[in-house]
């Protein structure tokens, strides 16, 4: 099947949902050579992912994924695709602890860099949290703190088949868009980053048919995978059968407009004294990116009505420190859970 989906491909032709199922159930099988995995995810890429190709391929990889079982009636999640190679710190990690300190249960889905030098497990296991977590473990973390770290390769053994291979290509990859629709522990509610505006609206209608409650797909105009303070962002969502879409001006809401570069990230090491500089309540491009996620995540997760509302409170959250102590409590209760 695999051969025959990368001829299609190759020739620029879409793949049905049926298809792209098949095709990735190859992958995760393991039937499919080195070769054909690169040639199919790269093939993919360029060809541009359509709505069916997304369906098919996050259901399968949902269906191979080993799931957590908490308590929460509603579980929230802020996760970009990467791929962008914008090369920020790693905002949707911070943002997470905002939200948790509000009193929202997180299941925060990442992965180690892949076409970046720090993802979200690298920065999180230079804080001190343990990542090698069961279900079990996460599940009571996300019930007894209100935070849990799903840990990627952990929960999606079966991608292991296809892990190296996306490090050697250091390319986006269809992978990167699945990434924030297999949430382990059944997401409800998301903040969801693409780095193209062209498929916000996609993402947003395979987000609502795979069954999340609510969800905002973003992407700053400036092709980073996040909300951004450096220019207008992209908002799109699904609802009631159609698929609307806005555009978030960060200025509307008395935000400086930045530059990409005070936004850059580097090693883990480096990302990590952002985040203390952003959760310790240094003011700055940093902390202005992060508040703007963090109050589309509180509207998102209706903890807030309003973004003006969602910025408030989320400056509360960082400024009296609870938010830098969610993240503490992480790096305790994950080493005893």
């Amino acid at each position: 099947m695999l051969q025959s989906a990368i001829s299609r491909l190759v020739e620029r032709e879409n793949l049905t949902l049926e298809e792209a199922k098949a095709a990735m159930q190859e992958i995760m099988a393991g039937s499919a050579t080195p070769a054909q995995m690169a040639a199919y995810l790269t093939a993919l890429a360029l060809k541009g992912e359509t709505k069916p190709e997304i369906l098919g391929s996050a259901g399968v990889v949902r269906e191979n994924a080993t799931k957590v079982l908490h308590h929460q009636e509603k579980i929230v999640d802020c996760c970009g695709t990467g791929g962008d190679g914008a090369f920020t710190f790693n905002i949707s990690t911070l943002v997470a602890f905002v939200l948790a300190a509000s009193g929202l249960a997180v299941a925060k889905h990442g992965n180690r860099s892949v076409s970046s030098k720090c993802g979200s497990a690298d920065l999180l296991q230079a804080a001190g949290v343990k990542l090698e977590l069961t279900p079990e473990q996460v599940a009571r973390c996300i019930d007894q703190i209100g935070i849990g770290f799903l840990f990627a390769p952990l929960f999606h053994p079966a991608t292991k088949n296809v892990a190296g291979i996306r490090k050697e290509l250091g390319i986006r990859t269809i992978f990167n868009l699945l990434g924030p629709l297999v949430n382990p522990a059944g997401a409800t509610h998301q903040i969801i980053g693409v780095s193209s505006q062209n498929l916000t609206e996609v993402i947003a209608q395979v987000s609502s048919e795979l069954g999340t409650s609510k969800s905002w797909v973003v992407s700053c105009l400036a092709n980073i995978d996040e909300l951004t303070t450096v220019g207008q962002n992209k908002v799109s969502f699904h609802n009631n059968g159609t698929t609307q879409s806005f555009v978030l001006d960060p200025a509307q809401f008395g935000f400086r407009r930045a530059e990409k570069a005070e936004l850059a990230g580097g090693d883990e090491r480096e990302n990590l004294r952002i985040a203390r500089q952003v959760l310790t309540g240094e003011k700055g491009a940093p902390r202005d990116t992060v508040l703007l996620n963090a109050a589309a995540g509180l509207v998102v997760a209706e903890k807030t009505s309003d973004l003006e509302a969602g910025i408030t409170l989320a400056e509360k959250m960082i400024d009296s420190g609870r938010a830098l102590q969610k993240l503490e409590e992480l790096v305790e209760f994950s080493h005893k859970c």
